[in-house]
């Protein structure tokens, strides 16, 4: 189904693996021009690599949403590349550690609070403001079910109260930019699993302790199928999610399609979350 994405300007954060790749490899494939921005430039080369035989053209940007300044470095490139920006799809965020929240250290409150919320803020001004002055473009942000469902915030409150910042910023944002031709929407993850461990870059949560945690991926299918999986296993869909999930919804409200689609939120969770 051609989405009218082809030749659409794209800039993926948090591009280098995992959901990221999975985003990546959807616009590709609609014949997009990608742009992957991400702290982890080995890994998005990889996963650009992994689209070369797509329509689409990739462009990697090593980018630190963070800091602000190189978040005004990714606009200028992607400009000078690509031209006017379409989609923007704020993709990067992350838990530092699953922890009680009185046992967790201010360092790792402050990391979620810079990467989940300050990122969304410096990407939305810096590559929104171009959008809303030409009248034009569609932005998505990626929030999380930890957000929707207590039991998806436990031992990650803070993370959970970031993604809850992003999901109520998206819809003001959406009231506030809808008459300058300006979309906005939300797509909140359920449990997503890369298809494979070395789909994913060093900084990724799956790294740090959620394999250890949670097994191999091809273990967490064959659990969910069975119902035996702890944070899946009351889903009505009796399988986890993968990338290619979360980057068909993102597809279509980023597309034509959804032209009159702005403020939502939209939880892929194989029915985790039923408002």
């Amino acid at each position: 189904m051609d989405l009218g994405l082809k030749d659409r300007t794209v800039i993926v954060t948090g591009a280098s693996g995992g959901i990221g790749r999975g985003l990546v490899l959807g616009f590709a494939a609609e014949g997009a021009r990608v742009v992957l921005a991400s702290r982890d430039e080995a890994k998005c080369k990889e996963v650009a690599a992994a689209a070369a035989d797509l329509p689409g053209e990739t462009l990697v940007v090593a980018t630190d949403i963070t800091n602000a300044d190189s978040v005004r470095e990714l606009a200028e490139v992607t400009h000078r590349s690509f031209g006017e920006l379409d989609v923007l799809v704020n993709n990067a965020g992350g838990v530092a550690y699953p922890r009680a929240f009185l046992d967790k250290p201010d360092d790792e409150i402050e990391w979620e609070l810079a990467l989940n919320v300050h990122g969304v803020l410096h990407t939305c001004r810096q590559l929104g403001r171009a959008m809303v002055e030409r009248g034009e473009g569609s932005i998505v942000n990626i929030t999380s079910n930890s957000a929707l469902l207590a039991e998806a915030g436990n031992m990650v409150a803070n993370y959970a109260g970031t993604k809850g910042y992003v999901m109520a910023f998206s819809k003001a944002l959406a009231y506030e930019w809808g008459p300058r031709g300006v979309r906005v929407n939300c797509v909140s993850p359920g449990w997503i699993v890369p298809w494979e461990k070395g789909h994913v870059g060093s900084g990724s949560f799956w790294e740090k302790y959620g394999w250890e945690f949670f097994g191999t991926p091809d273990e967490m299918a064959r659990q969910a199928e069975a119902g035996d999986l702890f944070n899946a296993s009351h889903q009505p869909i009796k399988r986890i999610g993968r990338p290619e999930d979360i980057a068909a919804m993102t597809l279509f409200l980023c597309s034509p399609l959804a032209a009159h689609i702005t403020g939502q939120l939209v939880s892929v969770s194989g029915g985790a979350y039923m408002p």
